[in-house]
């Protein structure tokens, strides 16, 4: 088989690749390991008639008008706020953390004037933050952070929040209005049919894209023009600097009979049972149905047998990764992209954006032999 780009893995990295390269005349094959397109957004009808996330919650929310923009060539959309709540001393908090959290943790109503002067209070003086503890006690203080972070790092992380990046938690906003939306962006909502649908007609835009699924990279030798590669940056070179960490899941479905079975889509657990998280994605997918799924999160060490789910970013990581990055760099005819690829902590539309910035250096390079 001969193609102009080969791309490993089918998630949103190599089918926004292969649409993009398509619609230039490029033949592209994919090659994806597991049964099915879409990598960890995949989504799926269960045995009870419930659209679910198999791999845990794919909540979309971005700012980019070029993404958005992108993707709605390939759905209609439906709109939806995400809200959570996190589970601790034996009750539902408000979380992220806002007005509304302080409002419980006082036990009266409140101002923002006086949940900024508790916060005065109890943060810590750390201008510059080294790591997601710093990051985090800077802007709340201890108490807050205990309730909340300290717990749900180590399930995650399987570390302490002093050895992550700022970044890790500065993922997750703290207001002092009474704003709850676990993510707000410009644009937040769920593809109207589904993820798979949409990849689906990404797929169907262009026949010169061939997908393989069940199919690995390294037993599957495809003669090609250009490799566009979204798996394991470390796995791709042997692992000739060590293997990257990573921490890998394991999900758990419930189904019940009920319209929903928790309040909203996602309720955190940081300091109580061995999951982090429960996810019931039907409140983000607005679907009709008198069956409801939850997906309870396991974090779990990763080792080459499992799926890699979440990079961790760490100083020790990113000079890792630095070494493998060069190499990337010097490796001709070769596209690294995505998650997995350029070890980065993305959201779904963070990957589309590099994703489309990786196509115009693609072309250029292949337009220009």
């Amino acid at each position: 088989m001969k193609c102009d780009v080969l791309i490993v893995g089918a998630g949103f990295a190599g089918l926004v690749m292969a649409e993009r390269l398509s619609s230039i005349g490029k033949r592209c094959i994919v090659l994806e390991k597991r049964a099915h397109v879409g990598g960890n957004a995949h989504d799926e009808y269960n045995d009870r008639g419930v659209l679910v996330h198999p791999y845990g919650g794919h909540l979309f929310s971005t700012n980019s008008d070029r993404v958005f923009n992108y993707l709605s060539k390939f759905t209609e959309w439906v709109p939806a706020t995400y809200t959570a709540k996190s589970y601790t001393q034996g009750k539902l908090w408000s979380f992220p953390i806002n007005l509304q959290t302080y409002e419980q943790l006082v036990g009266q109503p409140s101002t923002t004037e006086e949940m900024e002067a508790y916060l005065v209070e109890r943060r810590v003086p750390i201008v510059h933050p080294l790591n997601s503890e710093e990051a985090i006690i800077s802007q709340v203080g201890w108490e807050l952070y205990d309730m909340f972070y300290r717990g749900y790092i180590k399930k995650m992380w399987n570390c302490s929040a002093r050895d992550l990046d700022p970044a890790v938690c500065l993922r997750i906003p703290i207001r002092t209005s009474r704003d709850d939306r676990r993510l707000d962006g410009k644009y937040t909502c769920m593809p109207k049919d589904g993820y798979d649908a949409m990849f689906q007609r990404l797929l169907g835009a262009s026949p010169l894209v061939e997908v393989l699924t069940g199919t690995s990279y390294q037993d599957f030798p495809i003669e090609h023009k250009h490799l566009v590669y979204t798996g394991c940056i470390d796995r791709f070179f042997g692992y000739e600097y060590g293997m990257l960490p990573y921490r890998s899941m394991r999900f758990e479905h419930e189904t019940f009979g009920l319209d929903f079975y928790q309040p909203t889509v996602q309720v955190n657990y940081p300091n109580d049972f061995d999951f982090t998280r429960i996810i019931e994605i039907k409140h983000a997918t607005g679907q009709q149905c008198p069956n409801t799924t939850i997906v309870r999160e396991f974090p779990e060490a990763f080792s080459i047998e499992k799926e890699p789910f979440y990079p961790v970013l760490s100083p020790a990581s990113a000079e890792i990764y630095a070494k493998y990055k060069a190499s990337a760099d010097a490796t001709p005819n070769t596209t690294f992209v995505g998650r997995l690829a350029m070890f980065k902590y993305y959201n779904m539309d963070q990957v589309v954006g590099a994703s489309l910035a990786a196509f115009e250096k693609v072309r250029a390079n292949l337009e220009g032999k």
